[in-house]
């Protein structure tokens, strides 16, 4: 019998449909009466739209910055009160006061120290959540765990999962954008961070260099347009031929990535020309930072905003290495000695351009549709590692978001007066990401995938909408 005799199984057919419909044919399927999903969509109302990921690989001390601690400095060089838990390095001392000083910003109030003075001033657009925790401590692990829900390889990235879950708003862009610049790399784990993992190929990131206009190896085309067009026709012919009988949906998205590629060849030289952007914009951003990391970090926020303009769905930032610090340029900001200098120097960073990011966002109208996230894959401890480091914190840490439907101007959760435990409203990965799933119109409990024998998720089996931090 000829295979286009053969019915599709309501499995198979939204699997292909994500590869061929796109994301908002995929989301009217799925809330369709006919797919099973009631007479009601149960889809929330959201204006998000985009995420942009400020990710802080090596664990910033959140009682350094987002959750200060006076009891740090009354109890500075005593012991512990309370029992350590095993850490990664041991060699632990007594409790250590934060270096930065603490004030209230904005009319909110929000507390915070001056580590991130420049972010601190956006404190009216954030959303605190001071009572979050991992399951591991390690840095690989830590990074797997944030990025995909799971602490091992092989799963697909939050990126990978929204464009699955969304599609793309343009077509000669991917979906999910990973920026370097100045020598960033990859944070430990390795671009399996970045994975489709068993998702369709389309969905994987793209790693673009933030430096210049050559963002993407061999990104000009080596022949005539015509000639090239010619070439990828014919081998989408027979790859379509064989997708047909084949049923493989990898088959079809190395057609969409080829497609993809090959649009791809104008559209970011356009996107990553940052000529036709006002001297005001470059400044507000640092551009011109006599600091070079400064000004490296820079040209991602921006790009990262151009990226969301055209409609590119998760784009990732990544931070440069200050030569400070145990976790080298895959961990920049893992201080477990010196962490006055380390963490001051990464700061000045990522401040300036993070802070001029909102800014535009907001001043762009784009920052009600994107979510600004930034954090890390844990905390620090509230005592000192040697003199004057400190070790990995998964109990209890902090991170925010700006944008995308988020209360603004609040602090969620708490940690006790040290900072140790997470201990008013604890928080797994498995809520945060359900959380920004939903203000991006996902169900984290039905944005599933079919793999090995049973339907995977971002979350796992867990997780639960953080609905007091939702406006």
């Amino acid at each position: 019998m000829s295979n286009k005799m053969n019915p599709l199984s309501r499995r198979e057919l939204l699997r292909r449909c994500s590869l061929g419909f796109g994301g908002i044919a995929l989301s009217s399927l799925l809330s369709s009466p006919a797919f099973g999903a009631g007479t009601t969509s149960t889809k929330p109302k959201t204006k998000a739209k985009n995420v942009i990921f400020c990710y802080m690989s090596g664990g910033v001390s959140h009682v350094d910055s987002f959750d200060p601690k006076p009891a740090l400095t009354r109890l500075h060089g005593q012991s512990m009160p309370v029992p350590i838990q095993r850490t990664v390095f041991n060699n632990n001392g007594k409790v250590m006061g934060s270096p930065w000083q603490t004030k209230r910003y904005g009319k909110s109030g929000l507390e915070m120290t001056n580590l991130f003075p420049q972010i601190a001033e956006c404190a009216d657009d954030l959303t605190l959540i001071r009572s979050m925790t991992s399951k591991v401590s390690e840095h690989a692990q830590g990074n797997y765990f944030f990025h995909t829900g799971f602490p091992f390889m092989g799963h697909p990235s939050a990126g990978a999962w929204l464009t699955y879950g969304l599609g793309s708003e343009n077509q000669n862009l991917p979906g999910f954008v990973v920026l370097q610049s100045g020598g960033a790399v990859v944070p430990h784990g390795g671009v399996g961070l970045f994975s489709n993992g068993y998702l369709p190929g389309q969905h994987q990131a793209s790693i673009l260099k933030a430096d210049g206009a050559l963002a993407l190896a061999n990104i000009k085309p080596g022949e005539a347009d015509a000639a090239q067009r010619r070439r990828l026709g014919f081998i989408q012919e027979i790859d379509q031929a064989f997708a047909e009988t084949a049923r493989e949906p990898q088959v079809e998205a190395a057609i969409r990535n080829y497609e993809t590629a090959y649009r791809m060849q104008a559209a970011v030289p356009e996107v990553c020309d940052l000529n036709g952007e006002t001297e005001a914009t470059k400044q507000m951003y640092g551009l011109n930072s006599p600091d070079k990391l400064t000004a490296s970090y820079a040209r991602q926020a921006l790009l990262a905003r151009r990226l969301v303009e055209r409609g590119v769905r998760f784009v990732e930032l990544s931070c440069l290495t200050a030569g400070i610090g145990a976790g080298g340029a895959a961990n920049p900001w893992d201080q477990h000695g010196a962490i006055a200098k380390g963490h001051g120097a990464m700061a000045h960073q990522v401040d300036q351009p993070i802070a001029a990011l909102l800014k535009d966002l907001k001043q762009r109208g784009l920052l009600e549709s994107t979510i600004v996230i930034f954090s890390g894959e844990f905390g620090r401890t509230p005592f000192s590692q040697g003199s004057d480091g400190r070790d990995h914190n998964p109990y209890g840490f902090s991170l925010w978001v700006a944008g995308g439907g988020f209360k603004a101007g609040t602090a969620f959760g708490a940690t006790d007066e040290l900072g140790y435990y997470a201990v008013d409203q604890p928080l797994t990965v498995y809520d945060f990401w359900a959380t920004i799933l939903h203000q991006l119109g996902l169900d984290h409990e039905k944005l599933t995938y079919r793999f090995g024998g049973r339907d995977f998720r971002l979350t796992d089996v867990h997780g639960q909408v953080i609905k007091p931090i939702l406006a």
